[in-house]
């Protein structure tokens, strides 16, 4: 999709996040929620390639509708500032599964992420047993030149201490800390429009992480 039109439209939209700014605007906003459309079904297409598990029955894509859920909220602008999809070999409806996320918008909002957000007690049980077992792998694909080039490290929320069951002075103690184990590359506005075919930048960045996300897939199935 063109993005220059793309980031003109939001951050239009993030100074005047109104109904009415909004509706004024709704077909400038449906021809790029289409191109969106049409971009994450290349990737849909393209990562269960990449992926086979994607392409399974249990594969599924999800693009996110740009108006907020702000009951709970104290913000209550009534939309979203960016375009996102998510793509996952979904575990069901409360138990989610290793995936691909993207989300891009003006203000340094693009993001291009992948793996296990806050997995429940017993996958992460699983994937720390993983880890101690098996950290030799992990380690090998955290240090790929694809995945230090678009990612660094993983990151992901931590434990301050050590978790029960483990010694503080475990060799891998740093890893087995990580709640979430994700991977995780932030665009700058300038280098997100310097792509010339920015669907095809956002695969390679996909590509780099799908070694992680098949490591924790295997280690909760």
């Amino acid at each position: 999709m063109q993005l220059t039109p793309l980031f003109t439209f939001l951050a239009g939209l993030a100074k005047h996040n109104e109904r009415p700014w909004f509706q004024e605007r709704k077909a400038t906003y449906d021809q790029l929620r289409a191109q969106f459309e049409e971009d994450a079904a290349f990737w849909a297409r393209e990562l269960a390639q990449l992926d086979p598990a994607l392409a399974g029955p249990a594969g599924r894509k999800t693009v996110f509708r740009i108006y907020r859920d702000v009951r709970f909220s104290k913000n209550k602008d009534p939309y979203k500032t960016h375009f996102s999809v998510y793509f996952t070999a979904g575990a069901g409806k409360e138990i989610d599964s290793p995936g691909y996320y993207l989300q891009l918008g003006p203000n340094g909002n693009t993001l291009i992420a992948g793996g296990l957000y806050q997995p429940d007690k017993t996958q992460l049980a699983a994937i720390r047993q993983e880890i101690d077992y098996n950290a030799d792998e992990l380690k090998a694909l955290l240090a790929t030149p694809d995945f230090q080039r678009y990612f660094g490290a993983l990151t992901g929320e931590k434990l301050k201490k050590a978790p029960a069951g483990y010694a503080v002075d475990h060799p891998e103690i740093e890893l087995l800390k990580h709640k979430s184990f994700l991977a995780s590359h932030q665009m700058a506005d300038a280098e997100v429009l310097s792509h010339e075919d920015f669907r095809t930048h956002a695969l390679e960045v996909f590509r780099a992480m799908v070694p992680l996300c098949q490591f924790l897939r295997n280690a909760v199935a």
